[in-house]
């Protein structure tokens, strides 16, 4: 959803921070855990109510999802389990996020308690399927790069949800996540259909051809 120059800005930015954060004794995956951590702080303040510093603190966590992943290569520390780390504690970090939500709307939500409490529970499971699609796709050596509503995306409409009009329009925000994130689920799964079925096209047509130096009368 954000487009490519707005995504080549901020990795740009984050290189120089990562060049500016290299010269101290930190490594990207404690920076990967320091970011988790910042969101769990998040989530406990949104949960009890305090959704403008909630929000505030969840801005400053996911810097780190972005610091981290330069940090690896201005330090040549991209390793799988680094990957592996921040896939992990990415999916933490995101449910942490819906259980704060849930946990003010069951405080804040007055008689609309339990729709929004649904609308917290199918954003997480999109979210989640998200992501689970994008890694189960690539263990099969295909791409699923495609979608609507990327982790990105999913973070600044949480932060807006929060910030504005004094969280009235969270359950909107959040509806919109439950409907967007399982949208794209989808997207992600044709994308994927798409490729295996060209993939089972071309075995086929290679199956039926001739085997070679054999003639074709």
């Amino acid at each position: 959803m954000f487009t490519t120059r707005f995504q080549a800005w901020v990795r740009r930015n984050a290189q120089r921070l990562a060049g500016a954060v290299a010269r101290l004794p930190i490594t990207p995956n404690q920076v990967t855990v320091t970011g988790m951590l910042i969101v769990f702080a998040s989530s406990i303040l949104v949960g009890s109510g305090h959704l403008v510093a909630g929000a505030a603190v969840l801005a400053f966590g996911g810097c780190f999802d972005i610091l981290d992943g330069a940090l690896a290569r201005v330090q040549s520390r991209s390793y799988p389990y680094g990957a592996f780390l921040d896939s992990v504690t990415d999916r933490y970090a995101e449910g942490a996020i819906y259980l704060g939500i849930a946990a003010y709307f069951l405080g804040n939500g007055g008689s609309h308690q339990r729709l929004y409490l649904l609308g917290a529970i199918l954003a997480l499971i999109g979210s989640f399927q998200v992501s689970y699609i994008r890694a189960r796709a690539q263990s099969l050596a295909f791409r699923s790069e495609t979608g609507l509503f990327k982790r990105p995306e999913r973070i600044v409409a949480t932060i807006v949800g929060l910030l504005v009009l004094g969280g009235a329009l969270l359950p909107w925000v959040i509806w919109l996540l439950a409907v967007l994130t399982n949208f794209t689920a989808l997207q992600r799964i044709h994308e994927v259909w798409a490729q295996a079925r060209d993939h089972r096209r071309t075995r086929n047509q290679t199956n039926r051809s001739p085997a070679s130096g054999e003639r074709v009368p």
